[in-house]
């Protein structure tokens, strides 16, 4: 029997991070999070191995990627859409210890933002679009084998289908992906490096009942 693949998820108590959290466990995958706040993990609690701390702390990160297979970046500020640096700076401090520890696949999830022009964000998303852009530089300079995922508005309501359109580069045809979707996707790009490098736009077009 082959050893179950080994990943970090970082950003496990948001949305997606949930979804992804979930789906692995669901796949057999042996899954480490890190978190400052275990209680707002889903209930029952899955079997996986919890980190406390903070994405900025080098320690505890370091904890979470040592000895991982690859790691999953779903870092956000909820409905927090300030100024922040927060996003930037985790991700910093996991390519610098993904380089230590030689983990070498990293999958992050940023915002169908990045493939607009600037000039047409909302201004009231500019803010967190801003940071999404830093962390995208980070990543794309890090020298790791890494997708950057640019999903357009997420829905929680949507189901799992598992059948979506994945474009390089570009918008798809739709605007909506459901927490699920993105997580299912999220997951399949850590286990091929079909799109290693890439700028990956994922999206559905749900039946709406």
């Amino acid at each position: 029997m082959e050893p179950r693949r080994k990943i970090a998820i970082f950003g496990a108590t948001g949305r997606t991070g949930k979804a992804v959290l979930e789906l692995a466990v669901e796949e057999g995958l042996e899954v480490t999070v890190l978190v400052r706040d275990p209680a707002r993990l889903p209930t029952p609690l899955p079997p996986v191995r919890i980190v406390r701390g903070d994405a900025r702390d080098p320690a505890a990160v370091a904890e979470a990627v040592r000895g991982q297979d690859g790691v999953i970046i779903a870092l956000g500020t909820g409905n927090d859409l300030s100024p922040t640096t927060v996003m930037s700076e985790g991700t910093r401090t996991i390519v610098e210890a993904m380089k230590a520890h030689g983990v070498r696949k990293v999958v992050a999830c940023l915002s169908a933002f990045l493939l607009w022009e600037p000039s047409k964000v909302p201004p009231r998303l500019l803010p967190v679009t801003e940071d999404h852009i830093r962390m995208h530089r980070i990543l794309q300079r890090s020298g790791l084998r890494c997708v950057s995922v640019m999903p357009p508005h997420i829905a929680e309501e949507l189901p799992l289908t598992r059948d979506y359109a994945v474009s390089v580069g570009a918008p798809g045809p739709s605007r909506v992906i459901s927490t699920r979707d993105l997580g299912h996707f999220l997951l399949r790009c850590l286990g091929t490096d079909r799109y290693d490098g890439q700028s990956v736009y994922v999206c559905q077009s749900y039946a709406r009942e």
